[in-house]
């Protein structure tokens, strides 16, 4: 450990620093430890729940090609039904097992405080705030993306890879694939809300949050929804498969949830399971490093890769001091 985590004030718990890049991305290759690092990701318990409920809801539930291949409010209805409940159940879970229950009190959590309020949320109090703009304006724009999606390549607008005959391709697209576009693309336009207008006008409200729950995954300004869930474009580029779709509404919709949830680790009686991400913390701690997510290390690469250690906090320190002097 390379100085000591640069957190939250009042942290309670003290992850292990410093966060590494992925072995994938070492150079010189690492190729034992990246082939385990491919193997976690995949077995990640997240991920494997997002494949879960994409193959139970490929398979039983969702609407057939025949319906999709034209807009209809009653396919788009079941969609926005089903990520209701989905989005709702996992960040809404999350908070009432954290924060309602308090089933671990602070165990790992990364700062002391609790969901606050005031003027500046809307409805005056944090998760009220959160829970408004992600089941409102989160939840629509999450579902009009899909079902366009959706409709693109059941009506013949799109080729996509066939399961019967592409099923290593699809797997690994639902997974590392969309992991990876995701990050990459989260980068991009986070990076690009943080300029300062398109950050005062829209990227503000997500950072209300300096403490975030569960509920602030998606908790943002409408216009940055349309934004941020224009990743579903992507798969208009690159050949898909409707489990790649629903993979990638989860790993956007519902995934911002754990990765938000304040806790490093959620208990279960004696087992544990990784939620909240440090890397992320950071972010909403000192707004100008960790654009992106650790998975895709474009914020290695862009210099604004902040490893939670001391040593990082001060060249933070000193690259905020010579942009206030130039």
């Amino acid at each position: 450990m390379t100085g000591g985590y640069q957190g939250v004030a009042n942290s309670d718990y003290q992850p292990p620093v410093p966060i590494e890049v992925p072995a994938v991305f070492s150079w010189p290759p690492r190729p034992v430890a990246a082939l385990r690092w491919v193997v976690r990701m995949i077995t990640y318990p997240w991920v494997l729940l997002y494949m879960a409920l994409s193959i139970a809801i490929w398979q039983w539930f969702l609407p057939p090609d025949e319906a999709m291949a034209s807009f209809g409010m009653e396919w788009i209805a079941q969609i926005w039904i089903r990520n209701v409940v989905v989005v709702g159940g996992i960040a809404g879970g999350l908070h009432w097992w954290l924060y309602i229950r308090r089933a671990q009190a602070d165990e790992f959590k990364f700062n002391r405080r609790w969901p606050g309020a005031g003027a500046k949320f809307t409805f005056g109090h944090q998760v009220r705030d959160n829970v408004f703009w992600t089941m409102t304006s989160g939840v629509g724009f999450l579902t009009a993306y899909e079902a366009l999606t959706h409709w693109a390549y059941a009506s013949g607008l799109l080729l996509r890879h066939d399961w019967s005959t592409h099923p290593v391709v699809v797997v690994l697209l639902a997974t590392l694939g969309v992991v990876w576009v995701s990050t990459a693309h989260f980068w991009l336009n986070h990076r690009l809300i943080h300029i300062v207008p398109l950050y005062r006008r829209f990227h503000a409200l997500h950072h209300r949050n300096p403490n975030p729950t569960p509920w602030t995954g998606i908790s943002m300004h409408p216009w940055e929804h349309l934004i941020y869930f224009s990743v579903f474009l992507i798969w208009w580029v690159i050949p898909a498969h409707p489990l790649v779709i629903l993979m990638c509404t989860f790993y956007q919709g519902p995934g911002p949830a754990p990765s938000h949830a304040g806790f490093a680790r959620t208990r279960f009686g004696r087992f544990t399971v990784p939620t909240g991400d440090l890397f992320h913390q950071l972010h909403h701690r000192y707004f100008e490093v960790n654009y992106g997510n650790t998975q895709f290390p474009i914020d290695q690469w862009a210099g604004t890769w902040h490893n939670g250690t001391s040593v990082a906090h001060e060249r933070l320190k000193g690259r905020q001091r010579a942009d206030q002097q130039s």
